[in-house]
């Protein structure tokens, strides 16, 4: 770094990448997760762009609820389930539930549920 102006673009990004080593290399380990989030950034596209011109997200709140939305049904798709699918099956036994806490939502999250959703 001594080489490099201090306020340089390159000794930015070196600080950078100093600084945030651990997070930069934290997808090394686990071999599932990827170096690029790009299929993340296509998958969200159509919901940034189309944001502004959706009806319910002209609050925060109502931006909220349509990214939790959208988001659970990319997940879906990246688990090879139909949203609709998912959809009917959590708002079918998702209230038959006796508490709704952290442990429940994860036994309804889309990599839990149940295979016959992911045959179709």
């Amino acid at each position: 770094m001594d080489k490099v102006p201090n306020k340089s673009k390159i000794a930015i990004a070196i600080r950078y990448v100093l600084t945030h080593r651990t997070q930069l290399t934290n997808y090394l380990l686990d071999g599932n997760c990827s170096i690029s989030n790009n299929l993340a950034e296509r998958s969200i596209r159509p919901f940034t762009v189309g944001r502004k011109n959706w009806l319910f997200s002209g609050s925060p709140t109502g931006a909220t609820a349509s990214a939790t939305i959208y988001s659970i049904i990319e997940t879906c798709l990246a688990n090879d389930i139909d949203p609709r699918d998912y959809f009917m099956y959590i708002f079918k036994h998702m209230p038959q539930e006796a508490r709704l806490d952290d442990e429940t939502v994860q036994k309804y999250l889309p990599w839990n549920t149940p295979m016959y959703l992911k045959d179709k």
